[in-house]
């Protein structure tokens, strides 16, 4: 089996329990109110600002044995560099204030995934840092494209407020493919540990964020 396979089957339980929480069933279900879809865009915006500014700090520690996943990441930056203002433009065609949201504090799970991204490429292994690739695309293929569809057929929203989720549904097929093949070139026990490990804390992490996020009863509320 390779490693990507491995990865996969070591996480399956993370992963369903992650796809498992109400929100996102909601979502599928178009069970939604435009305030959640824009609670959503403001926590993907404050940490979607940190994707590229992560891969460069992983990059400058990876040693010269990694020199290959370097120029990976470079490949990964180019393709990542201003999805954040995608995810404003986003809220502001949903009726949202764009700037507020810029000018706000992350929720605190969504500082708490972001620091744990930090802490793993400071302080541990980071190559570690691509299980967090794993989850936030693999998650984007799986759900982003069905949830996007869903949302706007029961929100009536333009085309135009469904940028980030449409561009990542489609984009992340061929994302997943090429990390696909990266995580099939590392042959490093360590490495693959520390991927799996960070993997799986990560689903936790993300699956934290959407059970932060209102339900539409709370949404209605005016909670």
């Amino acid at each position: 089996m390779q490693f990507f396979d491995t990865l996969c089957a070591r996480t399956a339980a993370d992963r369903e329990r992650l796809f498992a929480v109400p929100v996102i069933q909601d979502a599928l279900r178009g069970d939604i109110v435009t305030a959640q879809y824009i609670a959503f865009l403001g926590q993907a915006y404050h940490h979607v600002r940190h994707t590229v500014p992560l891969l460069m700090a992983c990059g400058s520690r990876l040693d010269n044995r990694h020199g290959w996943l370097r120029n990976a990441i470079a490949e990964y930056i180019e393709e990542e560099l201003g999805h954040e203002e995608w995810i404003l433009s986003d809220i502001a065609a949903c009726g949202g204030d764009a700037e507020q949201v810029r000018a706000s504090a992350p929720h605190p799970t969504t500082e708490m995934m972001v620091a744990y991204a930090y802490h793993q490429v400071d302080r541990h292994n980071p190559v570690g840092f691509f299980g967090m690739v794993h989850v936030l695309e693999g998650t984007s293929t799986a759900l982003a494209t069905n949830a996007a569809a869903t949302i706007a057929g029961t929100l009536k929203l333009p085309p135009n407020a469904f940028t980030y989720l449409n561009s990542h549904g489609s984009l992340d097929l061929e994302h997943v493919e090429f990390f696909k093949g990266l995580m099939n070139r590392l042959d490093d026990a360590a490495d693959q540990d520390a991927v799996v490990h960070c993997a799986a804390m990560f689903y936790r992490l993300y699956g934290d964020i959407f059970r932060s996020l209102p339900r539409r009863a709370d949404s209605l509320a005016g909670a």
